[in-house]
Formats: structure tokens, C-alpha cells, sequence
């Protein structure tokens, strides 16, 4: 056992990121386990009932029933089994056309992922905000902590349509908006990823808040550019500049190591050339319509709902387990 061996516990980063695996593997396994022993229960009481036993029958499948929905979702789960897919996430929305709609339209997708997150019992950080001129949020990107935020939340990557009567127009007419979102691992310290000071552009400037008010009083805020890909990454949120630094250093590396993976499984341009289509018309993986009926469709997997109340508030795990499904199959 490479944990009882000598000097295990000695380089703490080592240890940890041992410890991590095998937290990982039983977090995998032991469900598997627990469901195939009351299997065999079941299986058990089930040989010694007779037909007379009638509550003891509904009891069994009662019990039945749960299990088997429960193996469903460790059914699912297995799906997730990409190197990264077990960790945090780092989700960015971004304003499209549409102008104050649009930004208006990325408050509402952050409200979504923010429940989504609550309902799955994760942490969400906001890193930075450039909020709209009059309405809204033109693009924020938030760190979304806890297992497998990444795994699910990268059925998300892609732009987004929203159709609707306007509430910023006095003429009461429809209109369509758009807004892209991308979704990023968070890149855990023992990732080894080299950045050359000579590489980074470093920019401090003073944040802003919503109305243009000054949050603070001193130039705390960072923005990061990696010259030789052009990657940026930007914080405001902490309470220090060198906080703030730290955190958009820790994105840069995300973005950098997922830069590299795609290109190393040669779908760089595949994945990219979508991520690089203009936020607008023709471009959306999901729309999202308000009027002149209620429908949410996702136009990768055809999955929809007439539920658009409960999609806003965070009820997207059945277009998730869709796209999931449909790329295992691939």
C-alpha cells in the first residue's frame, strides 16, 4: 500500500493528491457496492414471500422502484469519466446582440446556473462583473465549487437565445437576444502548468460597480493577458490586489490547460471554431422562448420542455443528462 509506505505523509503535495485519488475511487465504487447488497436483499426477501404477504409485496416494490432509480443515476454518473470532469467549474457569460436585452439576458442565465448550483449544493464565487449601461450584466464569469460541477456544467458551453416580450420596450414588441457561456475546469495547484513571467501581460485598474460607482478606492483590480495565445483573465471581486491576482493567475492556467488538451485531442478547431461563432442568429445550442408560446429547446439533442419557469430557475439537469447521454453514444 503505496499510503502505509515510508515517508508517505512527507511531501504534503504528494500525499494529498494520492489521497485525493483514493477519496475519488471510493466515492465512485462504494455506491455500486451498497446497491448490489441490497440487490441481493431484495432478491432474498423476495424468495420467501407468499402471495398472502400483500403489505410486505408493496414494501418490496417500493424498494425496488427506489433502487432502481438509484442505479440510474449511478448509470449516469459514469458518464462523467473524463480526467477533469470530478472537478469545480468556472463559468463566464457573456453579452451578444441584442444590446441591454442581451445584457439583461446574462443576469438571468447567471440567476439559472446560481440555482442550479444551490440545488446540487455548490459554492458559487463571483470572480468579475462588467455590468450593462442601464440594465444587466454584460459578461461575469463565476467559480462554481464542489464534485463534478465541470462534469455537468460543460453540456452548457455554447451560445444561448432567449425570445420574448421586451420590458424595455414601451411598445410592447418581441424581441430576440442572445448570450454565449463557456465553462472551464478549475485546475487544482498539483497540475503542473509553467507560466513565464515574460509571457504575461499584468494590467491593474480600479473596478467598477454597477452604475459606474467605484468599489474601490485604490486600483486593486487585475487583468491578465498570456501573450503567446492571447488568453485573458480578469478579477475584481477579491478584497486585495494581490488576491485578485492570484485568482485571475489560477484562470489563466485553466484556460491554458484546456487550451492545450483540446489541441493535444485534436479537436482544437472543431471545439473552438463553435466557441468562436458570433453570438447571434444561427449560432445557439439552446432557445429559450418566452412568447408567443413557452418552449425550451436544445437544437444539439432536441430535448424540450414547456416548463420555462422551472428551466429559469435552475431545472436544467434533464437537458444536461440529454447532451451527456447523446456524446457517450457518439
Amino acid at each position: 500500500m503505496q499510503m502505509s509506505a515510508e515517508g508517505f505523509w512527507g511531501p504534503e503535495r504528494i500525499s494529498g493528491k494520492v489521497v485525493k485519488q483514493l477519496k475519488a475511487l471510493k466515492s465512485a465504487i462504494e455506491p455500486w457496492e451498497t446497491a448490489f447488497k441490497k440487490c441481493q436483499e431484495l432478491h432474498e426477501l423476495a424468495t420467501l414471500l407468499k402471495s398472502e404477504d400483500g403489505e410486505l409485496i408493496s414494501d418490496l416494490i417500493n424498494n425496488i422502484e427506489a433502487l432502481a432509480s438509484e442505479t440510474e443515476k449511478l448509470e449516469f454518473k459514469a458518464l462523467l469519466g473524463e480526467e477533469l470532469d470530478s472537478s469545480s467549474a468556472i463559468l463566464s457569460i457573456n453579452a451578444g446582440a441584442g444590446g441591454t436585452e442581451s445584457c439583461d439576458w446574462v443576469a438571468m442565465l447567471l440567476r439559472m446556473y446560481t440555482r442550479f448550483a444551490e440545488r446540487h449544493g455548490y459554492d458559487v464565487k463571483t470572480i468579475d462583473t462588467l455590468f450593462g449601461e442601464e440594465a444587466g450584466v454584460k459578461n461575469v464569469t463565476v467559480l462554481i465549487e464542489g464534485e463534478y460541477a465541470y462534469g455537468y456544467l460543460k453540456a452548457e458551453r455554447g451560445v444561448h437565445r432567449l425570445v420574448r416580450i421586451s420590458p424595455f420596450d414601451a411598445n410592447k414588441r418581441r424581441h430576440t437576444s442572445f448570450a454565449s457561456v463557456d465553462v472551464i475546469p478549475e485546475i487544482e495547484e498539483d497540475i503542473d502548468i509553467k507560466l513565464e513571467e515574460k509571457e504575461l501581460r499584468i494590467d491593474v485598474y480600479r473596478s467598477k460597480g454597477a452604475g459606474g460607482q467605484s468599489v474601490n478606492t485604490t486600483d486593486s483590480a487585475v487583468r491578465i493577458t498570456h501573450i503567446p495565445t492571447g488568453i485573458v483573465a480578469q478579477c475584481q471581486n477579491e478584497r486585495s490586489q494581490h488576491q485578485n491576482k492570484q485568482t485571475a493567475l489560477k484562470i489563466i492556467k485553466a484556460r491554458i490547460y484546456e487550451f492545450e488538451r483540446e489541441k493535444k485531442e485534436q479537436e482544437l478547431q472543431k471545439l473552438y471554431a463553435a466557441g468562436k461563432k458570433k453570438i447571434e442568429f444561427g449560432s445557439q445550442i439552446r432557445s429559450y422562448v418566452m412568447h408567443p408560446y413557452n418552449l425550451v429547446k436544445d437544437h444539439r439533442t432536441d430535448f424540450e420542455t414547456g416548463d420555462v419557469n422551472k428551466v429559469m430557475d435552475g431545472g436544467i439537469d434533464e437537458f444536461i443528462e440529454a447532451y451527456l447521454k447523446k456524446q457517450a453514444s457518439v
